[in-house]
């Protein structure tokens, strides 16, 4: 990453122009970007998802056997 930098600063320091695929390279990093984005998202949603179920679970039979304990 820092190379490319400097690199594009040699460049941009001789006079000459810029590449024009580095727009295109912009446009592939945020592609990138995102689509992980997109899989973290789903794999955090999954995690909390199993989680609040499993403490669902518990909570639940917890208080039956709460109740059963008190015969309410």
């Amino acid at each position: 990453m820092a190379t490319r930098a400097v690199k594009m600063n040699e460049e941009a320091q001789s006079g000459s122009k810029l590449p024009l695929n580095k727009v295109t390279g912009t446009i592939q990093d945020t592609r990138e970007f995102l689509h992980d984005v997109r899989v973290e998202m789903i794999a955090t949603v999954a995690f909390f998802g199993v989680f609040l179920a499993l403490i669902e679970w518990l909570a639940q039979h917890g208080m039956e056997k709460l109740f059963n304990y008190f015969h309410v």
